[in-house]
């Protein structure tokens, strides 16, 4: 019953932001910027991700991250759907016991976005799924546009792509001796801006990290997250970039380094 009350919250937020993006969509300039959120590439992409988060206290977790990106054409209807996999290894004092660093299966999640030619933003949905024995699942509706500088010529500002999530959790699990984690309910807040460092390469920020709300703990956690992206030819991207929280009401992690390689084909 609980996944069946929050899928229908989901088509409900989902349902609404629909309506709003169409009767809101207008073609004019915004301070120079035109709607970009309909323009999306029709290359298949695969990306392989690591990451190395630090916990504070000596505590830390590295994790591989494998990520898809799959076009979605139904008609008039364009979107994307995105699936990732990780495994992660954690280590430090404060970790129990059978933490020794060993990679194991932590997470996947599937990822669906999309809209129509005359939308002012794209509407979706994500599903997260817990791979180890302890976790809970995660379900949760997402909006988000895309606006970028009307002169096709050389500008500095590549785009501003803002996004928000809310995700629910329920159908907790734990090992039979350990209590269930909390609820996990947050609102994920993406304010992402692209800069031109040259023709091939940019600087993007809050582009893989976001701010986040925890609803059912009642805090905040607000990162700076910065990542440097440099296409080598039409098929290949690299990528570098790190994280550190300056609000932390919500505790996430202290900071964070990450790279990517990214294959289009």
């Amino acid at each position: 019953m609980g996944f069946l009350r929050v899928l229908t919250f989901a088509c409900l937020c989902i349902h609404a932001t629909l309506v709003w993006a169409v009767e809101q969509y207008s073609p004019a300039l915004i301070l120079g910027l035109v709607n970009a959120s309909q323009e999306r590439s029709q290359d298949h992409i695969l990306e392989f991700w690591g990451y190395h988060v630090s916990q504070g206290a000596g505590n830390d977790a590295d994790t591989l991250k494998l990520r898809y990106y799959n076009p979605l054409n139904l008609g008039s209807w364009h979107g994307t759907m995105r699936l990732d996999t990780a495994y992660t290894a954690t280590y430090g004092p404060q970790l129990p016991a059978q933490s020794t660093g060993t990679f194991s299966p932590n997470n996947a999640m599937l990822t669906i976005w999309g809209g129509q030619a005359d939308w002012f933003a794209n509407v979706g949905a994500r599903v997260f799924v817990p791979l180890g024995n302890t976790g809970q699942w995660l379900a949760g509706p997402q909006v988000s546009t895309s606006f970028r500088p009307a002169d096709s010529g050389q500008n500095i500002l590549s785009d501003i792509s803002p996004l928000a999530r809310y995700m629910m959790g329920f159908n907790r699990k734990a090992p039979t001796s350990s209590s269930l984690p909390p609820l996990d309910n947050h609102l994920e807040l993406y304010p992402t801006v692209g800069l031109n460092l040259g023709s091939s390469t940019q600087l993007r920020f809050w582009d893989e990290n976001g701010a986040v709300y925890n609803s059912a703990g009642g805090g905040w956690f607000v990162p700076i997250d910065a990542m440097v992206t440099h296409r080598i030819n039409n098929n290949l991207l690299l990528a570098i970039g790190g994280a550190k929280q300056v609000i932390q009401t919500y505790q996430l992690y202290n900071w964070t380094v990450y790279g990517k390689v990214s294959l289009s084909f």
